[in-house]
């Protein structure tokens, strides 16, 4: 059977949890490869309002087995809430539901700590990182000094890991000028919350492998978006992991051979939260109008996001990157009523045009759009289920996109809601 990674082909905020709950409903596993709980996904069921960012967004569907793997950094306190808050809405979770990597790293308090005294002091350019403490449980992970979920079921294993990492932490904090970490509370802390996350611990990887040689469907699901890998997107500006799609082998200790289709989720425009080059975004009326139709401001942080119009120069490298095999294009409702869209095609930069957009921060900073204009529709497509429910005009704009990106279109988003999505190609058919 097919096995399917769902990511982000933009800034992240693409509309993935909602595609992936759509697609949830033909697979068997949901598993979430990397990222931490500064991701948010909104799932909108029957009217019900479900926000996760840490969970898979399976985990909403009964019947269905959530995995949280190695390739993702867990905050325990964050995990514990998070469950408790679905349970109070009519979710039922259990081991049988969620499992989660024992080799998966913990974020401490120590780590958001960190972030936050980090993010305050720099005296360069802000990152705009959540605070969250996820890239520096990622810095810890590298640095071979993780507190990991393992870890927590033998006391002495967790104080030797809890001494190797406040090493480093207590001789950072001194140079920030924060106080030593207490590191017998910090225990206390872990072992406290310990038997609400080692109910959930597994293998993982033997599970995921049991599953495909069985003839399960798994669905991997990425958070933020490519062009916030910590290699190929707009370095310094991106997350602390790897977000394209070959890290959902490594994320959850399945094989590469094993994936069959990649889906990258994008925008019908362009958005982005936080600091870092942005050539196609928009500070006018009409960029005003997107973030104002797309109610955009972010599920996690709240904060608002900039807009722009769609840049295929971006989706093209990131389908690239991620070898895409189709994109699920969201929110095409949210262009209803412009007389005029526009997008970017490409760059220009010191007098030559780019297809591309180069490493160099610099360079990036330097690039200027070069729009194509496209006539608009009046009519609405929101709510559209097929091909037919859609303007003339829309359908020309969706066309040009593929063209433009170099890949097709398999999915198509016309609201929140799960039903309200065109069907182009199944990503799990044989």
């Amino acid at each position: 059977m097919a096995n399917v990674v769902v990511v982000g082909a933009q800034w992240g905020d693409e509309g993935k949890g909602k595609i992936v709950d759509w697609l949830s409903e033909r697979a068997d596993v949901i598993a979430r490869f990397q990222g931490g709980h500064n991701a948010g996904h909104t799932l909108v069921i029957d009217g019900e309002v479900y926000k996760l960012s840490l969970l898979p967004s399976g985990i909403v569907r009964g019947g269905k087995l959530s995995v949280i793997g190695n390739g993702v950094v867990l905050d325990p306190w964050h995990l514990v809430k998070e469950i408790e808050g679905l349970r109070g809405q009519g979710v039922t979770i259990t081991p049988e539901t969620l499992m989660i990597a024992e080799n998966t790293p913990l974020i401490l308090p120590i780590h958001g700590e960190l972030d936050r005294a980090r993010e305050s002091q720099n005296s360069m350019a802000k990152i705009g990182t959540t605070g969250r403490g996820i890239g520096p449980a990622y810095e810890d992970k590298v640095g071979r000094r993780s507190v990991r979920v393992a870890d927590l079921a033998d006391d002495r294993t967790l104080e030797v890991r809890v001494d190797r990492a406040l090493v480093h932490h207590n001789a950072l904090r001194a140079g920030l000028g924060l106080e030593a970490v207490d590191r017998d509370a910090l225990i206390a802390q872990l072992r406290e919350i310990a038997p609400q996350v080692l109910e959930y611990a597994a293998p993982v990887w033997k599970v995921l492998n049991e599953k495909r040689k069985a003839g399960k469907r798994i669905l991997f699901e990425g958070a933020q978006g490519a062009l916030l890998d910590i290699d190929f997107g707009t370095y310094p500006f991106v997350t602390s992991s790897n977000v394209i799609a070959g890290q959902a082998a490594t994320g959850t200790g399945i094989g590469p051979g094993s994936i069959d289709f990649v889906l990258g989720i994008v925008k019908s425009y362009t958005t982005r939260v936080g600091e870092g080059p942005f050539p196609a975004e928009l500070n006018d009326d009409d960029g005003q109008r997107l973030g104002e139709r797309g109610h955009e401001f972010g599920t996690v942080t709240g904060r608002k996001r900039r807009c722009g119009w769609f840049d295929a120069v971006l989706v093209r490298q990131t389908c690239a990157t991620s070898g895409v095999n189709g994109i699920a294009l969201t929110k095409l409702d949210v262009l209803d009523g412009f007389e005029t869209l526009k997008i970017c095609t490409g760059y220009e930069l010191d007098g030559k045009r780019l297809d591309y957009l180069p490493i160099a921060a610099d360079q990036q900073a330097r690039c200027t759009p070069i729009f194509e204009e496209m006539p608009g529709w009046s009519q609405s497509t929101e709510g559209a289920r097929s091909w037919a429910d859609l303007p003339a005009e829309a359908i020309k704009y969706v066309r040009r996109v593929e063209e433009l990106i170099d890949c097709p279109v398999a999915l198509l988003s016309t609201s929140p809601e799960r039903e309200d999505t065109i069907l182009v190609t199944d990503p799990f058919a044989d």
